[in-house]
């Protein structure tokens, strides 16, 4: 069973000029790749109360993690495997969009 835990440690750099001090935190197992195979670990999120066009994000911490390599360029992240290193594809369209979306956010924020 996963449960919330309590958080306050502040972070900045989602909405600019704007910081927010997580809700609470919670551990998840996150997992990549196919049935054959595939990748997973347990990572930590911070649970906040603001609007998003992500429902998730990865940082640096998550990256480590998985020792994954992201290719913003191409929108690509390479991570080892068992059987081999697992690509993972972003849809140019659906970054485009998230990206206006996040841009309108934080627009209505100022």
């Amino acid at each position: 069973m996963t449960t919330l835990v309590p958080s306050d440690q502040a972070f900045y750099g989602l909405i600019p000029g704007v910081g927010s001090t997580p809700v609470s935190r919670v551990t998840l197992p996150v997992t990549f790749g196919t049935r054959d195979n595939y990748r997973t670990e347990c990572i930590n999120f911070e649970v906040v109360e603001f609007e998003t066009s992500y429902h998730a994000i990865l940082g640096r911490p998550s990256l480590t993690k998985f020792m994954a390599i992201p290719n913003h360029m191409y929108l690509l992240l390479k991570m080892p495997a068992p059987k081999g290193v697992l690509l993972v594809y972003r849809d140019l369209q659906t970054t485009y969009a998230c990206d206006a979306e996040n841009i309108k956010l934080s627009d209505t924020l100022e």
